[in-house]
């Protein structure tokens, strides 16, 4: 999945699968996580928000969305 870098003292990039509906969120400590069955609307409030990190946090993280860990942090 193609993801773009953000703007985050906590995350380096973000990708979208709309077909799957998965978010693919690589953190700067290298760890890759798959969030699924994300909303297309949430992925783009979270890359549309002021601080990428706080709304990833509040709208996908803490919103209870299932994930799995794709790659180890280096």
């Amino acid at each position: 999945m193609r993801r773009e870098p953000v703007d985050s003292e906590a995350i380096r990039s973000i990708g979208y699968d709309p077909v799957r509906r998965v978010q693919q969120v690589q953190f700067h400590s290298g760890a890759i996580y798959d969030y699924l069955d994300v909303p297309g609307e949430v992925h783009l409030e979270v890359m549309q928000a002021d601080s990428v990190g706080e709304a990833f946090s509040r709208c996908v993280r803490n919103a209870g969305f299932e994930y799995r860990l794709v790659r180890e942090p280096d």
